[in-house]
């Protein structure tokens, strides 16, 4: 083979594999859309320190941020859960519309402990339109002394509407 023909050769090779490399969206930049989610969110109303497991007890904040440009999304269900799955609370009657780009949040008090290491809440959300999914994602803080500590957890979806 001359030298010509194996660099024509290389050439559409290169181009091939270019062209794939770049011919469309992959998972990293396609934005899903969705009419709706039940979401999982971690909680964690205490930790424990030191060697004898004391509690160190958290205030926490459920945040739910409506990330779409365009269009509102209604919350439809907050439910707190305790470390052992039970049901500790409801925090909403009636559907919370969220307008695009707003946020929204419910607290559970530091002196709250029924909770525990394991507790959770359930986030249920809809919109008319298919929409940006929202963040949803728990804030704990906690101080005594000197001491402070805080750290997030992002929500996961469990359920797909």
């Amino acid at each position: 083979m001359d030298s010509r023909k194996k660099f024509f050769i290389c050439l559409f090779i290169f181009v091939f594999f270019a062209a794939m490399g770049t011919s469309g969206a992959d998972d990293r930049t396609m934005i899903f859309l969705s009419k709706g989610q039940v979401v999982y969110v971690p909680v964690y109303s205490h930790i424990y320190i030191g060697d004898r497991e004391r509690p160190f007890l958290l205030a926490v904040t459920l945040s739910i941020r409506n990330t779409d440009m365009n269009n509102p999304m209604v919350v439809k269900k907050v439910t707190y859960y305790n470390s052992q799955g039970k049901l500790l609370e409801e925090y909403i009657n009636t559907p919370v519309a969220l307008e695009k780009m707003s946020a929204t949040r419910f607290i559970v008090h530091e002196s709250d402990k029924a909770g525990g290491s394991g507790a959770s809440f359930l986030v249920e959300w809809e919109s008319e339109k298919p929409v940006s999914p929202p963040i949803i994602e728990t804030v704990m803080i906690g101080a005594k002394t000197q001491q402070g500590i805080s750290f997030t957890s992002r929500g996961q979806v469990v359920k797909e509407k």
